[in-house]
C-alpha cells in the first residue's frame, strides 16, 4: 500500500485521489430517455464537494443520518460521498418499502435529510412525516410532478448542489469548511448504516465503519483483479450491502465504471449495451433469465429445439471443463466452438453477458443445476458467501476451484470456524461495529474474540470449501430423526421453471410437506400452448393440470432426495400450490426476496395444518396489500395432493453428518 492509499481512509478522500489521478477517466453513466449521460471522476469529485456545501447549509452536520431512497442514480451515490464528507452518515432504504417500513428505519435511525428519487418516494416519506419527528429536509432527484408542492422544506438535488458550487465560488470560508470536514473523517468513523431485511422480525441497523468496507472492497478487487478499465452495472438495492460493496465502495477504490440503468426494467438490455466486465446478481436473477430463455425456447421450431438441447447437452458434458481450461479432446472443442456460434454466445449475447470476465451470485443457495448451465455456455459465473455484518465477503472461489455444491474457501484476511452445533463463525477486517441502539444483540452475535455467529449452518470437505446447508435455526429434524434441511429441499423444486418459490415444512414431524408458488410466466406460457384457459393467477394456480405438471417436478426431486445422503427422509409426502403469490409488501418475504418462514407459518397455520392431517383441500383467507396501499382480502380453496416417497438408495452416512 502507498503512503497515499494509506492516508486515504474515506471515501470522499479516495475520490478527492481518482480526481487527481484519472481526471478524464468516465466514472459513472447514467442512462435517460434512452441516451447514456456520463461524469468522469473530476466531475464526480466537482459534484461531490459542491454538494457538501449545500447539505451543510441546510443544516446537515457531523453525526447526523441522512436517508437515500430510490433506484440507482447518480445523484444518489453522490448523496452517500457528499454526507460523508461532512461526517454525517448516510442510510439507504429500499425503494420498494411500504410506509410502515419506511417509517420504522427512518425513526430508528433519527434521520434529519433524505435524499429521494422522484415524486413517489416524496409522497411516502410526506404521509409518515409525523412519525419521523427528525426529519427536517426531503431533497429529490427527478423534479417531474413537484412543481406544485410546498417546497418550505423540498429541494432538488440539482438545485443544492449548483447553490453549493456558487458558495464555493464566492466564499473562501466555504472551501476551508470542506478541507476540515475531509481531515476530520478518519478509517475507524461510522461510514454507514445498513439495515437488514428483517427475515426473522424488524430490520436491524448494521454499523460499518470505513476501515470495514474499505478492506472488503479491497479483498474483492484484488481477488478479481478489478481495474479502472472494468465496467459494472448498478441495479441491486442501494440499501443492500452487496451494491455498497459493488456499486460504490469497490468502484471508488479500483475506478471501475459505475452504469446506473435507465429503469430495473431495462437492466439486460443495458447491461448489454454498455459491455459490463463484472456482474453480481442474487439467483433469482439468474432463475429468471433461464426461465425465459426456456419459455421461448418452447415456441421455437423443432429443429430450432433440436439444436438447442443437443448443443447445451454438449456444453454441460465438456463447458466447464473447457472454461477451467482442463483438458478436452480436439472433437469435443469443435463441436463447443460450433455451439458457441450458434447458441451460447447468442445467449450470453441476450443476458448482457459477453464481456464478462468474472460474475457472482450470492444472497442464497441457487440451484447446482441453474449454475452449472451458466458456466456450461462460457460464462465465468461464481458463488461467494457473505453477510451484511461482514461488508460482503465470508467465502470465495478460486479460479480452477469452482463448483456448485460449495461457497469456496475463506476470503483472503478471513478466518472461519465451525461451532459444536455446526453454526459458521467469522472473523475479518470486514466485520461490523455493532447493530444501531441494540448492544444487547450486539453481545450476542458478536463473540468476545471478535468472532460473528452467520446464523447458518455448515461444514467444510475435505478440500477446504465451505458447504451452507441452510440457516441454523431452520435445519431441523424429523420425527423419526432424518435431517431435515428446508432451503436444500425447496432450491431443488426452484430449478424447475414452472416454480417460482417454496417453503418446506417437517421439522418435528412425521414428514415433509411443501408450499409451491408457480412461476406465472412459465406457467403462462405453457397453458397457452396447452389451451389451458385461466383469468388470473388464483385459477390458474387451481388447475388440475397445473397440479399434474408440479406433481412430477415434485416428484422428480424427491427421486434425487432419496439418492443422496443422508436426505431420504426429507422426501416430500404432500403438497399444495399457494393461491397466490408470495409478496414482500405482504411481508411474506423481505426486501431482498428471501422467505421469512415464521411469518408464513402464522399467516398460512389453517393451510399447514390440513397438510398434515390428511385433508384433500382447505379453504383460507388471505389478506394483500395493492400497489396504491390499499388492502384486500383474497379467499380459496387450495388443493392437497399427496405422492409416495422412493425408496432410499444412498448409505446412511455421508458429508452431511458434519452438520449434525
Amino acid at each position: 500500500m502507498t503512503p497515499q492509499a494509506a492516508r486515504d481512509d474515506t471515501f470522499p478522500k479516495l475520490i478527492a485521489t481518482a480526481a487527481r489521478i484519472r481526471p478524464g477517466r468516465t466514472a459513472i453513466r447514467h442512462k435517460d430517455l434512452g441516451i447514456w449521460q456520463s461524469w468522469t471522476w473530476e466531475q464526480v469529485h466537482d459534484n461531490v464537494r459542491a454538494y457538501a456545501v449545500g447539505l451543510s447549509a441546510l443544516g446537515l452536520q457531523r453525526g447526523d443520518k441522512i436517508a437515500i431512497v430510490g433506484y440507482n442514480r447518480p445523484r444518489l451515490y453522490w448523496t452517500m460521498a457528499a454526507a460523508q464528507w461532512l461526517g454525517a452518515i448516510p442510510v439507504p432504504v429500499y425503494a420498494d418499502s411500504v410506509a410502515d417500513e419506511m417509517a420504522y428505519v427512518l425513526d430508528h435511525a433519527e434521520v434529519v435529510q433524505a435524499a429521494v428519487q422522484d415524486q413517489e418516494q416524496v409522497d411516502k416519506l410526506l404521509s409518515i412525516a409525523d412519525r419521523v419527528p427528525t426529519l427536517r429536509h426531503i431533497l429529490y432527484d427527478e423534479e417531474r410532478g413537484l412543481r406544485d408542492y410546498d417546497h418550505t422544506h423540498l429541494h432538488p438535488i440539482a438545485e443544492v448542489i449548483e447553490e453549493g458550487r456558487k458558495t464555493l465560488q464566492a466564499d473562501p470560508s466555504a472551501r476551508a469548511m470542506l478541507g476540515r470536514e475531509l481531515a476530520a473523517s478518519q478509517g475507524a468513523d461510522l461510514a454507514i448504516i445498513l439495515y437488514t431485511s428483517g427475515t426473522t422480525g424488524r430490520p436491524k441497523g448494521v454499523m460499518l465503519s470505513y476501515d470495514n468496507v474499505i478492506a472488503a472492497a479491497r479483498i474483492g478487487c484484488d481477488f478479481d483483479n478489478l481495474q479502472e478499465g472494468d465496467e459494472i452495472i448498478a441495479y441491486l438495492p442501494i440499501a443492500w450491502v452487496g451494491d455498497h460493496i459493488f456499486s460504490y465502495a469497490q468502484a471508488i477504490l479500483a475506478g471501475l465504471c459505475v452504469n446506473c440503468p435507465e429503469s430495473p426494467d431495462t437492466v439486460i438490455e443495458d447491461r448489454r449495451e454498455i459491455g459490463t466486465t463484472y456482474a453480481f446478481a442474487p439467483p433469482r436473477v439468474f432463475e429468471n433469465m433461464l426461465t425465459l430463455t426456456m419459455v421461448r425456447m418452447e415456441d421455437a421450431s423443432a429443429f430450432k429445439r433440436r439444436m438447442f438441447h443437443y448443443f447445451i447437452g454438449h456444453a454441460n458434458r465438456v463447458g466447464e471443463r473447457i472454461l477451467n481450461r482442463e483438458p478436452v479432446g480436439l472433437k469435443d472443442r469443435l463441436i463447443y466452438r460450433l455451439g458457441d456460434v450458434l447458441i451460447f454466445g447468442p445467449l450470453r449475447n441476450r443476458f448482457g453477458l459477453t464481456g464478462i470476465k468474472v460474475g457472482y451470485t450470492a444472497g442464497e443457495a441457487i440451484g447446482p443445476e441453474i449454475f452449472r448451465f451458466y458456466r456450461a455456455i462460457g460464462v465465468n459465473l461464481k458463488q461467494l458467501y457473505g453477510q451484511t455484518e461482514a461488508s460482503v465477503y465470508v467465502t470465495m472461489q478460486p479460479d480452477g476451484e469452482i463448483r456448485a455444491d460449495t461457497v469456496g474457501r475463506p476470503a483472503p484476511e478471513v478466518e472461519i470456524r465451525i461451532d459444536d452445533n455446526g453454526e459458521v463463525l467469522y472473523r475479518s477486517p470486514g466485520v461490523f461495529l455493532g447493530y444501531y441502539k441494540d448492544p444487547d444483540k450486539t453481545a450476542e452475535t458478536k463473540t468476545p474474540d471478535g468472532f460473528v455467529r452467520s446464523g447458518d449452518a455448515g461444514f467444510f470437505d475435505a478440500t477446504g470449501h465451505l458447504h451452507i446447508i441452510d440457516r441454523a435455526k431452520d435445519v431441523g429434524k424429523l420425527r423419526d430423526g432424518a435431517l431435515f434441511p428446508p432451503k436444500y429441499v425447496e432450491n431443488k423444486l426452484k430449478f424447475y421453471s414452472n416454480i417460482k418459490e417454496a417453503v418446506a415444512f417437517g421439522d418435528g414431524r412425521d414428514f415433509v410437506t411443501c408450499f409451491i408458488n408457480i412461476d406465472l410466466t412459465a406457467v403462462g406460457n405453457w397453458a397457452e400452448r396447452n389451451n389451458v384457459t385461466y383469468a388470473s393467477y388464483q385459477e390458474l394456480a387451481g388447475h388440475p393440470l397445473v397440479y399434474d405438471m408440479i406433481e412430477r417436478h415434485v416428484d422428480e426431486v424427491n427421486r434425487s432426495l432419496a439418492a443422496e445422503p443422508r436426505m431420504g427422509g426429507a422426501q416430500i409426502r404432500r403438497f399444495l400450490i399457494l393461491h397466490k403469490e408470495l409478496d414482500a409488501d405482504d411481508g411474506e418475504l423481505t426486501r431482498t426476496q428471501k422467505v421469512r418462514r415464521g411469518f408464513i407459518a402464522d399467516r398460512y397455520e389453517p393451510l399447514i395444518a390440513a397438510l398434515y392431517d390428511g385433508s384433500t383441500e382447505a379453504d383460507i383467507r388471505t389478506e394483500v396489500t395493492f400497489e396504491d396501499g390499499r388492502k384486500g382480502v383474497i379467499a380459496a380453496r387450495v388443493k392437497i395432493r399427496d405422492l409416495k416417497p422412493h425408496p432410499i438408495t444412498a448409505p446412511a452416512e455421508g458429508i452431511l453428518e458434519a452438520a449434525e
